[in-house]
């Protein structure tokens, strides 16, 4: 089974009521256990990379590993560029066989923020490649976390009708409150806010900067139109975490052991997400 346009799994979501998980990856490891654990547990799942992860792998060799991968597992999944921040960046990953592109111009006017992504929309049309857009700025909160600024502005929902119409996007990131990185506190997302904008449009909405964001909070978010949660911070610290621990402890300094180990704990990260947004069962 090849990967699918994103916007498939997004659509069944949201008429469904639950959302699509959306792994950050950067190597066959990382996308071998996203891929494996979503079968697992009969999952839809979204794998997907982007600036902070190309300088390791990059668009054309992460899409040839993900798509041999994906021949493996038997699961609805689409590989997403995730904040691309060049129409060249976009261009490479259409070409290199990706299901779906983000360009975000979130920090930019919102003239040129709609312009790009009107000229990304028309070179993924006709490759059935879903693009998804970024409107108010999703900032973050740590200086690990490389995507996003260290400000946020927040997605006026009168702006999110002007920009779906004019940019023709599949789906749309939201900034609520949400940000990038490893919460300090618990996030105070805008539920207001987010009502509003999904009363006026009618695409999928996504969720950036899931990772530490609670229960409740994830389950109301998907009420309201939210249709894919991005996670990564999580994934990276518990592969960090358990790669210090080890090597502290004086284990497994044979680094391929202790990346098997590792995989464990993010296998972990993966299994509580799927069932956080309901995706379980659901492919």
């Amino acid at each position: 089974m090849n990967f699918v346009p994103m916007n498939k799994l997004l659509k069944k979501a949201l008429q469904c009521g639950y959302a699509v998980p959306s792994f950050c990856v950067w190597n066959l490891e990382t996308t071998e256990t996203v891929l494996r654990t979503a079968e697992r547990m009969a999952a839809p799942v979204i794998v997907m990379s982007g600036p902070g992860e190309f300088p390791l792998v990059n668009p054309w060799a992460l899409a040839r590993t993900a798509i041999a991968l994906k021949e493996k597992y038997m699961i609805p999944a689409a590989l997403h560029l995730d904040h691309g921040d060049s129409l060249a960046m976009a261009k490479d990953c259409l070409e290199a066989g990706f299901s779906s592109v983000m360009l975000d111009f979130s920090a930019r006017s919102f003239r040129e923020n709609v312009a790009a992504l009107k000229t990304v929309v028309e070179m993924a049309k006709p490759l059935r490649v879903t693009v998804e857009g970024e409107l108010g700025h999703v900032g973050k909160i740590d200086a690990i976390t490389t995507e996003g600024g260290y400000g946020s502005t927040l997605t006026d929902p009168e702006e999110a009708v002007q920009y779906v119409k004019e940019t023709g996007v599949d789906a749309l990131a939201v900034s609520i409150g949400n940000a990038h990185g490893n919460y300090t506190k618990l996030p105070q997302l805008d539920f207001e806010r987010l009502e509003k904008i999904h009363r006026k449009i009618e695409i999928p909405l996504v969720l950036h900067g899931g990772s530490g964001t609670p229960d409740a909070d994830i389950k109301r978010a998907i009420g309201l139109g939210i249709a894919k949660v991005n996670v990564a911070s999580e994934l990276v610290r518990s592969i960090r975490d358990s790669l210090k621990a080890q090597w502290s402890a004086g284990k497994n300094l044979w680094v391929p052991a202790a990346l098997v180990e590792a995989r464990k704990d993010m296998e972990k990260v993966i299994e509580k997400w799927i069932n956080r947004v309901g995706a379980a069962g659901r492919a």
